[in-house]
């Protein structure tokens, strides 16, 4: 150790420091310029036209006499999140009518944006095909059955179903990279913080659009912390990462700097501003942002900007106020407790346990009454008029006849009410169980007028066409008069009560059933409250075949039987593996291959193909052993 060398080594140490420094202030400006850049992209410039009105406008502007101006004080800016109580996170949206708005769909407890709302209806069409595929036929039994996986969906998701009622809606998910890669873009590379009364709500629909998304893509889009997700979905969130592939939960911000660099992109990391203290958030930004994710903090973010939410959804930015900001899917507590029952993972044996989702409508009991329509004056039939017969279509299209013909009905929700007071025949329907039915998540008291109108027109149309009185009311409960009326699924439901309680000649029985079924019920029709009733029709129809095909001694006929079941139910796998078997045994493996590869497809087409080969070659195995026996 000499003079000359230790000089040499604290020059040599002097010069590694100032190349950190300088590798470090490089990384920073680079980040900068990218942010810049990706912002003067993104910034609207004036088309020729634009430009043009614009001088014209300004010249006029300039030309006009001095006139006095009154300069509005300015707003106090909203509280930070850290300011407000605990319960200030209530999300106050319209509370109008369920409907396309403002490219979007409002709902009691919230807004969605189309695609997310087109999502959500298209999963909720999953969660009923998932059912369908899954189903296990029974010996046939009373009509009177209730299932809990026959249960309908929580309401927010019906409300949501009922604005796409007339649409079309696919039976998967709309493809998320153009709405969900549009919110990523949107969102700082350095990350961003959303502060304000809002600010849960947003995080709550930040959670709902991620998990949709991932529910398409089948790879992970939301990286959270425990703490953050039971902040906003309370107990909701035990073992919800269990459930949701596309959800990784980890316990502190130190176990998320492993994940940032290998998740796939893109993706969401959520977090909650207190959890930042002490950590490198900036690194972590980086990283997040280098693997295709963003970072957003309910609350101040320390890396980056901060922009204030309100109740509706909007964000802007309190340092650039003149850049526009996107609108963010807002969702409170219960309604995004709602939505993640169409999203989550069903589990493989449910349970009887008490659910969340609402029984069938004419089960529910009212929790306020509308008020009651008089009834004065109502006319009646004419006694010496000419006996008319008036004859209900619901099992396939939902047609009313008279003579014969086909009556117009204008409404759609009047069709809905037919359809739906012959599903509740005889008890019929309270107002109260209309209103729910028709329009979910619409606050009865503003459907007080529609509702009746609604009845009215119906009622006037059938009055003038058939001279008959077909729609009852009495005690506030509305009825279809069976002394006027003659519908195919009360006969349908007849033979299944029959069916059940045969004693002798069950096979005849069961046969009545599947004939008296010649399509499902209201074919077609994507009202939220038929699915129950018409997921348990269908059920017993399949019930009648599967036990007919049991019963058989000739393996043809018994196949035929089971073909018969198919084509009522094409996504049963129950039905599928049996099918197989009887082809199996019968010696045709090249048939049962093609029948199983048809499934696979149909499965695969509708957004099913997770686990369906498992459960076909399961079942095949279960569906070999029964017959065996």
């Amino acid at each position: 150790m000499t003079e000359q060398t230790l000089a040499a080594a604290l020059t040599i140490g002097a010069w590694l420091l100032w190349l950190l420094l300088a590798y470090t202030v490089a990384v920073r400006v680079l980040t900068r310029l990218r942010t810049t850049v990706g912002w003067l992209h993104r910034l609207p410039l004036p088309t020729p036209l634009q430009a043009t009105a614009s001088g014209m406008a300004g010249a006029a502007v300039f030309g006009l006499a001095t006139n006095t101006v009154t300069i509005a004080p300015p707003q106090p800016s909203p509280p930070l999140a850290a300011e407000m109580p605990e319960d200030s996170d209530s999300v106050s949206p319209s509370r109008e009518d369920t409907a396309a708005s403002d490219d979007g769909i409002h709902l009691a407890g919230g807004w969605l944006p189309d695609e997310v709302a087109g999502q959500v209806a298209a999963a909720a069409a999953l969660v009923w095909l998932r059912r369908r595929r899954d189903y296990r036929p029974h010996p046939p039994r009373s009509h009177r059955r209730e299932e809990p996986d026959a249960a309908g969906l929580p309401p927010s998701v019906a409300a949501v179903q009922a604005a796409f009622a007339d649409a079309s809606v696919p039976s998967a998910p709309a493809e998320p990279s153009g709405s969900f890669a549009s919110l990523i873009g949107a969102l700082p590379v350095s990350g961003v913080g959303v502060n304000g009364p809002g600010a849960l709500s947003i995080g709550r629909g930040l959670l709902i659009t991620a998990l949709l998304a991932g529910h398409h893509l089948r790879s992970p889009t939301l990286v959270t912390t425990s703490a953050t997700l039971s902040r906003m979905l309370g107990d909701h969130a035990q073992a919800l990462d269990r459930r949701l592939p596309q959800l990784t939960t980890v316990q502190t911000i130190h176990d998320i700097t492993r994940l940032v660099e290998s998740a796939p992109s893109p993706w969401i990391l959520l977090l909650l501003e207190e959890e930042c203290d002490g950590y490198n958030v900036s690194d972590i930004a980086d990283k997040a942002a280098m693997a295709g994710g963003r970072v957003v903090a309910l609350g101040g973010w320390p890396a980056g900007p901060t922009w204030q939410a309100t109740p509706t959804g909007h964000l802007h930015d309190p340092l650039r106020p003149e850049e526009p900001r996107p609108r963010l899917c807002i969702l409170d507590q219960v309604t995004a407790t709602d939505l993640l029952a169409v999203i989550v993972r069903p589990d493989p044996a449910p349970a009887a346990r008490p659910t969340q989702n609402p029984p069938l409508p004419h089960e529910v009991p009212p929790k306020t009454r509308l008020p009651r329509q008089a009834t004065r004056g109502e006319p009646r039939s004419q006694p010496d008029a000419a006996i008319r017969q008036l004859r209900l279509r619901v099992l396939g299209e939902p047609t009313l006849f008279v003579d014969g013909e086909p009556l117009t009905i204008r409404r759609s929700a009047a069709l809905q009410i037919l359809v739906f007071l012959a599903t509740n025949h005889p008890t019929g329907a309270h107002t109260a169980q209309l209103a729910d039915a028709i329009w979910p998540g619409v606050p009865r008291r503003s459907l007080t007028g529609r509702l009746y109108t609604t009845l009215s027109e119906l009622r006037t149309a059938i009055r003038d066409a058939s001279g008959l009185h077909l729609i009852e009311h009495t005690d506030d409960r509305y009825r279809l008069n069976p002394a006027h009326l003659t519908v195919d699924l009360w006969g349908l439901q007849a033979a299944i009560h029959h069916a059940a309680t045969a004693v002798t000649n069950a096979t005849a029985a069961w046969q009545a059933v599947v004939d008296a079924y010649p399509a499902d019920l209201a074919a077609g029709r994507t009202w939220p409250w038929l699915d129950p009733v018409r997921e348990t029709t269908r059920r017993h129809v399949i019930d009648a075949c599967a036990a007919l095909a049991d019963v058989e001694s000739d393996p043809q006929r018994s196949l035929a039987v089971l073909q018969a079941g198919l084509r009522i139910d094409p996504y049963n796998a129950d039905l599928h593996a049996r099918a197989r078997s009887a082809l199996t045994a019968h010696g045709d493996h090249e048939a049962a291959t093609e029948l199983e590869g048809r499934f696979l497809r149909l499965l695969s087409e509708a957004g099913l193909d997770d686990d369906a080969r498992d459960r076909l070659g399961s079942r095949a195995s279960n569906a070999t052993s029964v017959s065996r026996q």
